[in-house]
């Protein structure tokens, strides 16, 4: 996930330049400039809570996955997706970012400052999700070394936390990344298509025993929908950038699927067909 809603800070090295900014002159206060209303930069957590909210995430997918391998791969995957984020924070003046993680629930990446554009936000987003699969390397590695399928299912667990992070229900990247695309289209159309896809989302984390997830993501649908219609406020994309976000995000999608199957296809005897029942079933959709 990232935090690309950030309220203001003065103006620092970070920050784009006067003239980058002259499109936004109409834009709320708030959405100008950087975060801090005290002018300090967000240090991040700290080392120690860093620690323990790292040993207790993996403690937790250890619990709930009977496996050390695919927790220790989820946890360095969710530190490699968020690394994705905050990459992209610096990149477009939004840094420097950090990376927060949450116990039981997984990471954030926050920027100092909102992004300058929603283009910009669309690019925050879809990085994680992107780069966040280089994490599944050393562990295909790992098996093709030891020939053990666990390292491959470490490797799915890492294309899928990447891949549900595109699902567009808040506070996930695909909402944020889908969800000006639908905006430009017509602003209660990101209201309608978030709402069905969260309470779906919801109904899955209930059915499948996921009840923290489910409770989270119910609050963070609600939440979202509270805000009403406020992306007009500073802008929406242009068509073009609504088009290439369209085509990032199903690429960034598509790419996610085939290496979470790619990694299921020695395991599945080179079957697609198999990997794909067999990672449906390993989320609890029984096929």
């Amino acid at each position: 996930m990232s935090d690309i809603d950030t309220p203001i800070r003065r103006p620092g090295p970070w920050d784009p330049k006067p003239e980058d900014l002259a499109v936004r002159k109409d834009a709320p206060k708030d959405l100008r400039g950087p975060q801090s209303e005290t002018g300090a930069l967000d240090k991040g957590q700290s080392p120690g809570w860093a620690v323990i909210s790292t040993l207790l995430m993996g403690g937790f997918l250890w619990w709930i996955t009977g496996s050390w391998v695919v927790s220790v791969a989820v946890v360095f995957g969710l530190f490699v997706h968020e690394y994705g984020h905050v990459l992209a924070m610096n990149k477009v003046g939004m840094g420097p970012a950090r990376i927060y993680i949450i116990p039981f629930l997984g990471g954030l990446a926050k920027g100092q400052r909102a992004p300058n554009s929603e283009w910009h936000g669309v690019l925050v987003s879809l990085a994680g999700p992107a780069f966040g699969l280089l994490a599944m390397v050393p562990f295909v590695g790992l098996w093709a070394v030891t020939g053990q399928g666990e390292w491959l299912l470490g490797a799915f667990f890492i294309a899928m936390l990447n891949l549900v992070n595109l699902l567009p229900a808040p506070p996930l990247d695909g909402s944020k990344a889908l969800g000006p695309v639908l905006a430009r289209v017509h602003p209660r159309l990101e209201h309608l298509v978030l709402l069905a896809i969260g309470v779906g989302v919801v109904l899955w984390g209930v059915s499948t025993g996921r009840y923290i997830l489910a409770v989270f993501l119910a609050i963070s649908v609600f939440g979202h929908l509270k805000r009403g219609v406020w992306r007009e406020e500073w802008g929406q994309l242009s068509w073009p950038e609504a088009g290439k976000s369209l085509g990032l995000f199903l690429a960034t999608a598509a790419v996610c699927a085939a290496a979470a199957i790619g990694a299921l296809l020695p395991l599945a005897d080179g079957s697609a067909v198999e990997a794909v029942r067999f990672g449906l079933n390993y989320i609890g959709v029984r096929v």
